[in-house]
């Protein structure tokens, strides 16, 4: 009973931390431009990484070829959607984009689909993958507006597309070793100089004040480090089914903290959207293992559903 209430615990601490994340970006993008908060968000997650790697006696990796697969894991799960989550918040609720970011396993199926790698179509699945984009649509209700899509859920949608990319990626060419702390801490420094060499293209300079510090410190340190060491310890102890439970927890904990602390609306239709769009993901991933997920993003080797 112990050990149910402890795995409880963490599954409540790791939804809260990850879900609350997109609130920080909310908040963090009053004083932060999207480049700038993807750059110190990944320095912070890196840096915080690299401490619990070294305390565990873990090191970075030493081959080119590692290094050159972390250039490509990298951009896809951590530099370009942290950006587009940035992009994306701010014309868009901070929980919506919470519920944008349980998309990723239909693209996922969607990725599956096009390589030839995914051969379980059962009516299931196909059934929740018609359904998950048909929640999107109920969300941004398309027929309110002059155009399809705004610019900002466009960019959601291409965060939740990115991850999947870099899961399908990262399943062959980086599969989980015995360092996952200094694999992950190796994989945001990337980041982190990836988003660096962007810095030109921001048309907008920082102005900084205290909500946006620290919003962006917790969700570097917090949000994208720590958060990555307690999913890695819930893998480890509990296993995968209750690490793939804090994915349908975070649109939940995104959409309520996003109406508790900003006052975004929070009607009938965004929240029967956002409870299509969970049910189709349990469609897409009856009778199969949860999809592999990125290191910290998320969120999440071992990973992130952000």
């Amino acid at each position: 009973m112990t050990g149910g209430r402890g795995a409880s615990t963490r599954i409540a601490v790791l939804a809260l931390l990850w879900g609350s994340g997109f609130l920080w970006i909310k908040l963090a993008l009053t004083g932060l431009s999207p480049v700038h908060l993807t750059l110190v968000r990944c320095a912070l997650g890196a840096l915080t990484l690299l401490v619990m790697a070294f305390a565990t006696g873990q090191r970075l990796p030493r081959d080119r070829k590692t290094w050159g697969r972390l250039v490509i894991a990298a951009f896809f799960c951590n530099a370009l959607p942290f950006a587009l989550f940035s992009i994306g918040e701010r014309t868009v609720d901070s929980g919506i984009a919470g519920v944008m970011n349980a998309t990723t396993p239909l693209w996922s199926l969607l990725i599956g689909v096009a390589l030839g790698t995914e051969r379980r179509l059962t009516p299931a699945r196909l059934l929740g993958l018609a359904l998950g984009f048909g929640g999107v649509l109920v969300i941004f209700a398309p027929w309110e507006q002059s155009g399809l899509l705004s610019t900002g859920a466009l960019a959601l949608l291409g965060a939740g597309l990115s991850y999947a990319i870099a899961f399908a990626y990262m399943a062959r060419k980086l599969p989980p070793g015995g360092a996952p702390l200094a694999l992950s801490a190796a994989q945001l420094m990337t980041a982190t100089a990836l988003t660096a060499v962007a810095l030109p293209v921001s048309s907008t300079a920082p102005h900084l004040n205290l909500t946006a510090v620290v919003a962006v410190v917790v969700l570097g340190v917090f949000g994208t480090g720590i958060t990555f060491y307690l999913n890695y310890r819930l893998l480890t102890d509990e296993g995968p089914t209750a690490a793939a439970t804090v994915g349908y927890l975070l649109p939940v904990v995104s959409v309520g903290l996003g109406a508790l602390v900003l006052g975004e609306p929070l009607t009938p239709r965004i929240v029967g959207g956002m409870v299509i769009v969970l049910v189709a993901v349990g469609l897409t991933r009856w009778k199969t293992q949860a999809p592999a997920k990125c290191p910290t993003s998320s969120p999440a080797g071992l990973a992130v559903p952000k």
